[in-house]
């Protein structure tokens, strides 16, 4: 859509648009009419039919400039180590991205005392795995107990914020859903019908297949970097130069480069499939696109470790691998997610102003300039890409904590910078979402618990194949394997035992919540007995009536 000054001249007009909706330059009058009318009648199916259909380009709330200085200078043009506005980040960008940020902000500080404990652990006790058996225990009993105080401090944002008990609402068809059109016999409305069994075609016939193929094709690449890393090892053994000592890194890094690669890469295939599956709701559209990234990039990240740990039995390739990894993927993230897209947007803001000063107008062209700029800029697709990257850091920090216990260091002091980088990226990069209720954060909250689950798993295994468990029993292997499941198991049901002693709302909460429904009750009970009350009082006025006759 070209964008005019005379269509932004507000010199006559106080009116100050809030929503900007840029529409495709072959666009008729009767569209733009018939679209207005839409908009004034607060049809809500309107814009969502003419994205769809490819008219209407994109639909972007504007970022409101005041409102925007006042929450960057109380939450990071000032870099100091201190907690985030999390209610005026709710008030300006919704309880969605509020509750990533609070989330951030809590791992943040519940990794310090992992960091903390782990720091002498490295410097001092490096090769003693009966030390990091206290250690992982440690771990495994944190893992559980952050996550189910995460569940409490945010039963109290989401109760101050009155989401809570946010109902689920009745989804309309998400924008690119297609097919042929007919009556919902639910909503009685004409919409677009599209057979599940056509749907369940696509996922299993082509879907799942592509999926697999990944799979297979990331192993491939995995096998690759350890020809890679033998063959550096022989070079550092032949030469035993400093050079070569260093070389010893290069596979790890080459490797973690090509996994963020993969991932980016894998992440576009995932979407297209997800779309062309042509799921009718936006939460099915959610779901299988988490499914099939959560299962490629645990394996693409993960699998090269679990390979070295548990078939080379190489615990110093592992340290090495898992360091490398931890730190590289950070690094390209913070260059690639934030850094990069801020750079290019600072490029496009100079060009944009140096357009406006070329033309020659009277009016105040601020509006027009913040439109143009705005309407460049990238589009924020949600808060999946953020948890993904804290689900793939807590794995590193708890898969394998007894190898690699600085691995919470390092997580801690990425997280420092990506709350910064975060809050630029939200108010500088992109345009500013549309605002999104929620009372959690949703299926990643089951994704963490997953991942602790299976670290009790991982560390019990490496504990048991230490030389010194394995030196107290030397001739029955069996007994050895009877007795790490026998802590596997009693480490499990502890978590469980926690889980389930550890209140998911705060007590004051639920008194709370209580409170409210025996209100609500109460509420609908003197309703009930008014209603009750005036019919008695009509039913005799009917039989006065019915004598009279």
């Amino acid at each position: 859509m070209k964008v005019t000054l005379s269509a932004l001249n507000t010199s006559e007009s106080s009116f100050t648009p809030l929503v900007v909706i840029e529409l495709a330059q072959d666009v008729k009058e009767e569209t733009k009419e018939w679209l207005k009318n839409r908009i004034i009648a607060k049809k809500e199916d309107g814009v969502r039919r003419l994205l769809t259909s490819g008219i209407v380009i994109q639909v972007f709330p504007l970022h409101d400039n005041e409102a925007l200085k006042k929450l960057e200078d109380s939450w990071y043009t000032r870099f100091a180590l201190k907690y985030q506005p999390i209610d005026s980040i709710r008030g300006y960008f919704g309880e969605t991205i509020a509750l990533y940020f609070g989330f951030l902000e809590y791992f943040t500080f519940a990794l310090i005392p992992m960091a903390v404990i782990g720091l002498p652990y490295y410097l001092f006790v490096w090769e003693d795995y009966d030390k990091y058996v206290i250690f992982a225990s440690f771990n495994l009993i944190w893992s559980t107990v952050i996550l189910e105080v995460w569940k409490r401090g945010c039963a109290n944002m989401t109760y101050r914020w009155g989401t809570l008990l946010m109902k689920r609402k009745f989804e309309e068809p998400r924008p690119g859903f297609h097919g042929v059109l007919g009556i919902n016999p639910i909503t009685g409305k004409e919409e677009p019908l599209y057979p599940s069994y056509k749907r369940q075609l696509r996922i299993y016939l082509v879907s799942l297949p592509f999926v697999c193929l990944c799979l297979y094709f990331s192993l491939y690449v995995m096998m690759i970097y350890f020809d890679l890393e033998v063959w550096a090892l022989g070079l550092h053994e032949n030469s035993g130069s400093e050079w070569t000592s260093v070389l010893l890194y290069v596979p790890s890094i080459i490797y973690a480069i090509v996994i963020e690669i993969m991932n980016r890469l894998y992440r576009y295939a995932a979407e297209f499939l997800t779309s062309w599956e042509n799921h009718r709701l936006e939460s099915a559209y959610q779901n299988h696109l988490i499914l099939k990234v959560l299962v490629f990039n645990f394996l693409n990240c993960f699998a090269s470790l679990f390979y070295i740990a548990f078939v080379l039995k190489d615990m110093k390739l592992l340290r090495q691998s898992l360091a490398t990894l931890l730190i590289t993927s950070q690094i390209l993230n913070q260059i690639v997610e934030s850094l990069l897209p801020y750079w290019l947007q600072r490029k496009h803001g100079v060009r944009v102003k140096r357009k406006m000063q070329a033309l020659k107008t009277d009016i105040d062209a601020t509006l027009y300039e913040q439109v143009i700029l705005e309407k460049e800029m990238g589009t924020y697709l949600g808060t999946f890409d953020d948890y993904l990257e804290l689900f793939l850091q807590f794995g590193y920090v708890s898969l394998f904590s007894c190898v690699y216990p600085l691995a919470a260091a390092f997580a801690v002091l990425n997280n420092f910078t990506e709350v910064n980088s975060d809050a630029l990226k939200m108010c500088r990069v992109f345009k500013r979402p549309f605002s999104e209720p929620s009372a959690s954060i949703g299926v990643w909250q089951l994704a963490f618990e997953t991942m602790s689950v299976i670290s009790v798993v991982t560390n019990c295994a490496l504990i048991g194949m230490s030389p010194q468990v394995n030196a107290i029993f030397p001739e029955s292997k069996a007994d050895l394997i009877l007795i790490v499941v026998a802590v596997e198991h009693a480490l499990l049901a502890l978590k469980f035992i926690l889980a389930f002693a550890i209140p998911d709302k705060p007590r004051h909460i639920q008194v709370k919540l209580a409170r409210l429904e025996f209100e609500s009750l109460e509420a609908l009970k003197q309703q009930q007995m008014k209603l009750v009350t005036e019919n008695l009082k009509e039913e005799p006025k009917e039989s006065g009536k019915e004598k009279a006759t």
